[in-house]
């Protein structure tokens, strides 16, 4: 049976795994997006669904002056001793912590902060011993893969941070995580920064404080110089086994507009390529030649597809707000949303009221029915503050009237408008890989206003690690109304 990548489309970068009683447990990246840190459950490694985020109060993460791209980096999810531990970086505050339950479904601790600084924190546990593990510079100005053992109670380091790697030679080695297989410790790290260069590299010891040696397969799996393949940045990835008991490594990745246009603009995210042990105890990933593709196999396997709209899906798991939403703002029902919009717009580096899903597909549509006395509101389809397409209502000088907004860097662009009877309408955005396609409905028949390219939103063109949302959004003094909400895609065209 064939499966897809990848196996969790969209915005979830940074995968992190683990497995308990044949159930499998994934967090991802959030930056500055609340509730923070997603997590899924899975019993098969392809078919995911969320269950909730780790990071549900804003005491447990900072984000009030977060940038974006900002905020909460790289997490490891790990099983231990009967509790869950989710160990993350403020990359905005410096800090690295963690937060703990017992139970997977319910609330987690308040952070522990962890003395050791730098990125992308992992743990290891051992023989009551709790390694911490993250990418920075050591107790003696040694850059690289650093490590100290901490006390799990508090955070507080036993052992002096010390570099155990520096890598093969790439640039920005990070996201490391550390495995006891047979005789031997295995250190999983990334290199070549989280972009087209990107690869996942391996090495082993025989203490988890080594010396290491490196894989002579090196990097054990990247799509860096391979075209024509549409899937790039391969890299940062975890070493777990499935329930057919073969290895895999669940990795993040990224798909671009077309196989000659490198530019994506979903976000990274999360794919999944089987491994093996060589006979000489070392892993590779696929055949070892070809990188990531988009089918791969696995027995027994079939991927899921669903519908979004309000009334299947949950407020609290599935839709997220940009920073600490100011909740008062939000009324949210099993079938509608009713936004109340403040002085703050989708230009701010703040918390305008939007509540947003992610894009989990290049081709497809979502429709939405808006009413809106006064201000606007509108369905957006949002890359961060400075990239965003915001198709919406609002009054006009002799009524109502839709429009569709542009902003691309500095420049903020009303490209279109449409006279509206009344106070509301139904809006549609179509898109494909390449671009955006935005309508209103009138008389029972669709009006087109204008187009845009998915390229402006692009991480290429915009910088940052985000990716692309769907948000429902209020500005100015306005009591907004969302209705009909409707998100589909279509099947996947392989470029």
């Amino acid at each position: 049976m064939e499966y897809c990548n990848p196996v969790l489309k969209g915005f979830y970068p940074d995968p992190s795994v683990c497995c308990v009683d044949g159930v499998y447990y994934v967090v991802c990246s959030s930056f500055q997006y609340f509730p923070g840190v997603p997590l899924f459950e899975s019993r098969d490694l392809v078919n995911w669904r969320q269950i909730g985020h780790v990071l549900t109060r804003p005491s447990q993460i900072a984000l009030e002056a977060v940038p974006s791209s900002g905020g909460v980096f790289a997490a490891t999810i790990r099983f231990y001793d009967g509790r869950y531990y989710m160990t993350t970086t403020n990359n905005t505050t410096g800090q690295n912590f963690y937060v703990w339950t017992e139970d997977i479904y319910g609330a987690w601790s308040d952070p522990i902060v962890v003395e050791q600084d730098g990125i992308d924190p992992s743990f290891f546990f051992e023989d009551g011993k709790t390694y911490f593990m993250s990418t920075g510079r050591d107790d003696f100005g040694v850059s690289g893969i650093i490590q100290s053992q901490i006390d799990l109670g508090t955070g507080k380091k036993l052992t002096p941070s010390r570099c155990v790697w520096k890598g093969t030679g790439g640039r920005f080695v990070e996201g490391p995580h550390l495995y006891k297989i047979g005789k031997y410790y295995y250190l999983l790290a990334s290199e070549g920064g989280t972009e087209y260069g990107h690869m996942l590299t391996l090495c082993r010891g025989v203490s988890p404080w080594g010396p290491f040696e490196n894989c002579p397969h090196n990097p054990i799996l990247t799509n860096r110089d391979k075209a024509p393949y549409p899937i790039q940045g391969i890299g940062h990835g975890e070493l777990i086994q499935g329930p057919d008991g073969q290895w895999y490594v669940p990795s993040l990745g990224f798909r671009q507009i077309d196989t000659w246009m490198p530019y994506h603009h979903l976000g990274r995210e999360v794919f999944l390529t089987p491994a093996k042990l060589t006979p000489e105890e070392w892993f590779v990933c696929g055949d070892g030649t070809t990188g990531e593709r988009y089918r791969m196999d696995i027995p027994g396997t079939q991927q899921e597809k669903r519908i979004w709209t309000i009334e299947n899906t949950d407020w609290n798991v599935d839709w997220c707000f940009l920073r600490h939403p100011q909740r008062e703002n939000y009324r949210l029902t099993p079938d509608r949303a009713i936004l109340q919009g403040t002085e703050l717009t989708l230009n701010d580096a703040k918390n305008p009221t939007m509540v947003a899903i992610r894009q989990r597909d290049l081709q497809g549509s979502v429709t939405c029915r808006v009413q809106a006395e006064d201000g606007e509101a509108g369905v957006t389809v949002y890359m961060c503050e400075q990239s965003h397409y915001d198709l919406g209502i609002r009054r006009a000088e002799t009524g109502y009237e839709a429009f569709l907004r542009l902003r691309i860097g500095d420049i903020d662009h009303i490209q279109a408008t449409l006279p509206l009877p009344a106070d509301q309408a139904k809006l549609e955005i179509r898109f494909t890989a390449l671009g955006y396609d935005f309508f209103v409905e009138q008389a029972g028949e669709w009006r087109s206003l204008s187009k845009a390219q998915s390229r402006f939103l692009s991480t290429e063109v915009m910088t940052g690690f985000t990716g692309v949302v769907i948000g429902l959004y209020a500005t100015g003094n306005n009591r907004a109304e969302f209705t009909d909400f409707c998100l589909t895609y279509c099947d996947k065209e392989e470029m």
